[in-house]
């Protein structure tokens, strides 16, 4: 077998391993090309014309373009752990409430046009962010931001409207991107592909059909940070399918295949080892869920909702579709994260037809339900249209259900759609904005949550995730979040499904892929280079 197993850590506070990058630091130079493979279809639309804007973006496929090409002030961690300085000097809390945060700038910060960079930029565009506050409801994540005050050239201080221990892992995110704001206007969306920043590369962007194909990374002269870029260029090419992927890294055409490679596609490169491509595995904290439109007829009673968390068998699902590249998940938390519950487990066990006919019988429900199911087919990974039969299958076994074809459509449509309530239930996947499990559980149920679903209850928005906020040791934060999480698998306004792992292809003399992609899915291509070593 061919695979590399690493356990990177996933968990707050964690100190990063002491692996050393493929082939070491050696590889990498000024010189060096490398061309990266994605499935992710970044599409501008009359419904989404700005994908790349901060303001805007919220999946991992538009933040892992944002991560290349725009400065945040903090970082996370190659290998996990708490946020690093990376366009800051240095940050932190200033009181003792977790409700005043100070950063400060490094000196001689520059766009990539090599204007300067400063606190009033800093300010410009976080406050941007929340004037804009567009419908992808990315803004959410700077939610406990009250003001923004600068001081001088170099010092910005965050005034928050509560306790927020999690601040940090937000300003590490590409919502808080600091933006040139000669480039980005004050209250309206950058439409298009053009990113401006002073992040470790500039971008290029080739379009096709209104789709990103290629965005041509060129590294920037006038990055000052933390990062150590180990190439000169990199190429992150579009594909339609994982199959097309995998066809160009064969024929050498690529260097590396990121997300994302299919089940069959790992099992048989591992199967594979003298072929010159090397598979390596790497802990995800990726989860798949359906969503409920709570106020859509079919699933308005959560009864309904209750059966369908009754019936699905998680163990099936990942056996038929995924193997041993996933596992069954009951809570939004995945298992390795602090504060997760098997809350799920724990008040259904195990799938049973009985148990579901007798939830609906006791709330008068008919029989069988009629029932629609939408996933999206280009934006995680072609086993998904599987796994949407399998679920169609178990609720139509049941006799209680009643589910047609599922129905897929791009992800331009498709997240518009969701958005807009045209949905009744339909598959989400989450690629955590930082590891911690809040991010699992605010962005689903706080206000401006980012499905746009009308579920709300007062007791998590109000009391629970404020309270779990205000503890810098987030095992501390583990009552509150048990009970949130107790809550969802009663009210089930979505129902998680399964955690995966992930995974990248690359070819034997590409340096760095134990850091290719970090906990969070951030693809970092300034870790990849070429040469001769191993790890």
């Amino acid at each position: 077998m061919n695979r590399k197993t690493l356990a990177l850590p996933a968990v707050i506070g964690l100190v990063a391993p002491l692996i050393a990058a493929c082939g070491g630091s050696d590889g990498g130079s000024d010189d060096t090309s490398l061309k990266v493979g994605t499935t992710d279809r970044i599409s501008a639309s009359a419904e989404a014309p700005a994908p790349l804007d901060p303001a805007y973006a919220y999946d991992v496929g538009s933040w892992n373009i944002l991560r290349q090409s725009l400065q945040t002030l903090l970082v996370q961690p190659r290998g996990g752990g708490d946020p690093q300085p990376e366009a800051a000097e240095h940050c932190a809390f200033t009181d003792t409430g977790n409700e005043r945060y100070s950063c400060t700038l490094r000196k001689d910060l520059k766009f990539a046009d090599g204007g300067p960079v400063t606190a009033d930029d800093v300010k410009y565009s976080v406050e941007r962010v929340l004037r804009i506050d567009s419908e992808s409801s990315v803004a959410g994540l700077l939610s406990t931001v009250d003001t923004v005050e600068t001081r001088g050239d170099r010092e910005v201080v965050f005034h928050l409207n509560s306790a927020d221990a999690t601040f940090p892992y937000k300003l590490s995110t590409p919502v808080a991107a600091i933006v040139d704001p000669d480039e980005y206007p004050e209250d309206r969306l950058l439409d298009g592909f053009s990113v401006h920043g002073s992040g470790p590369y500039t971008m290029e962007a080739q379009v096709e059909d209104g789709t990103l194909a290629k965005a041509v990374f060129t590294r920037n002269p006038n990055y000052r940070g933390s990062l150590d870029v180990r190439n000169g260029r990199a190429e992150l090419v579009a594909f339609e399918t994982a199959e097309a992927m995998g066809t160009a890294i064969a024929g050498g055409d690529i260097d590396v295949m990121s997300r994302t490679l299919t089940p069959d596609q790992v099992n048989e490169l591992d199967a594979k080892p003298d072929d010159g491509i090397e598979v390596v595995e790497m802990s995800g904290l990726d989860i798949r869920y359906l969503a409920f439109d709570t106020d859509a007829p079919a699933v308005q009673n959560k009864a309904v909702r209750q059966a369908i968390a009754q019936i699905v068998d998680r163990n099936e699902l990942v056996a038929r579709v995924y193997g041993a590249q996933s596992e069954p998940l009951y809570s939004l938390v995945p298992a390795s994260l602090p504060g997760h519950s098997n809350a799920f487990l724990n008040k259904y066990g195990e799938p049973s037809a009985a148990k579901a006919a007798k939830i609906l019988d006791e709330a008068g429900i008919s029989t069988p339900v009629p029932l629609d199911l939408h996933f999206t087919v280009d934006h995680y990974g072609s086993a998904t249209a599987e796994e949407f039969d399998v679920l169609a299958d178990q609720l139509n076994a049941s006799g209680l259900f009643t589910v047609g074809d599922p129905k897929g459509a791009p992800w331009k449509e498709f997240r518009p759609a969701s958005l807009k309530g045209k949905y009744e239930v339909w598959g989400m996947g989450w690629f955590p904005d930082f590891p911690d499990a809040d991010n699992y559980l605010a962005p689903f149920l706080d206000k401006k949550n980012f499905l746009g679903s009308p579920y709300a209850n007062s007791k998590v928005q109000q009391v629970l995730i404020p309270r779990s906020r205000r503890e810098p040791d987030r095992m501390d934060a583990a009552p509150s979040l048990t009970e949130v999480q107790d809550i969802v698998a009663e009210d089930v306004p979505v129902l998680p499904l399964w955690q995966g792992k992930q995974y990248i292809a690359a070819r034997d003399d590409v340096t760095g892929t134990a850091y290719a992609l970090n906990s969070s899915s951030t693809l970092q291509l300034w870790e990849l280079g070429k040469g001769v070593g191993s790890e």
